[in-house]
């Protein structure tokens, strides 16, 4: 019985989770505020309790709802780092090409989000860049050198002034944190143009010029990319265009 039920179970279980979700969407649900009872819930919507339960529970997992103790559950803040999150536990599973697919699009947001902060940056969160790049100049340490990289990018991305974008970036950029510490152990030369590389987007952004900008950031994470693919090899992706 338990197989017959569970298809039925798990599209009620969704039907509550798309429920709530459109209770937040429509402003009926707003950040911060308190659930009803799981059992108002439960009969507000027209569902079992144990379905709204295991609606409650997905929507935590996902950073849409909080528990607290004793106090109850509440809609979060909201805030896209939290909502973005389960997409960087899929950056992180990611292997070979899907690892490629990931910094592909990594090139794509990274140069759009360099080309926004040459116009949008500050003074202080210029000299935040320039502290990084002269951080990774002064020492040939590898975890060093990546650690001041991402907290160089993590800078440009919140300088671009897009949260939901930073967001993805962050997950993006330290999901693939393995594959700059591979290229940098193995390919001999590679931190000494990941140096050149920043600087050339760091005088991009001191100049204020977003296709410079742009172009300087592109050529950066494009250069992990077709390292890494050519480690692979020749690949075909899965679907209509491969022909399976």
């Amino acid at each position: 019985m338990d197989d017959e039920t569970a298809p039925q179970k798990g599209t009620v279980t969704q039907r509550a989770i798309e429920r709530i979700k459109a209770m937040i969407a429509e402003g009926r649900l707003e950040p911060g505020q308190r659930l009803p009872t799981e059992r108002d819930l439960a009969a507000q919507l027209g569902i079992s309790r144990s379905s709204m339960r295991e609606a409650i529970r997905a929507l935590t997992v996902l950073g849409v709802l909080e528990a607290r103790h004793g106090s109850g559950i509440y809609v979060t803040q909201l805030e896209a780092g939290d909502l973005l999150e389960t997409f960087g536990v899929v950056a992180d599973l990611s292997r070979g090409p899907r690892l490629v697919e990931l910094l592909e699009i990594r090139r794509i947001l990274e140069s759009t989000a360099t080309a926004l902060a040459a116009a949008r940056i500050t003074e202080d969160q210029l000299a935040e860049v320039d502290k990084h790049l002269t951080a990774m100049n002064a020492t040939d340490d590898p975890e060093e050198i990546i650690a001041h990289d991402l907290a160089f990018h993590r800078v440009i991305a919140a300088a671009a002034g897009n949260e939901t974008m930073a967001a993805i970036l962050e997950g993006l950029s330290s999901r693939t944190f393995r594959a700059r510490v591979w290229r940098g152990y193995q390919e001999e030369g590679a931190f000494a143009r990941t140096r050149r590389e920043h600087a050339a987007i760091h005088r991009a952004l001191a100049a204020h010029d977003p296709e410079a900008a742009r172009a300087a950031a592109a050529a950066h994470v494009g250069e992990v990319e077709q390292w890494l693919r050519a480690r692979l090899g020749p690949w075909k992706p899965k679907g209509p265009a491969s022909g399976r």
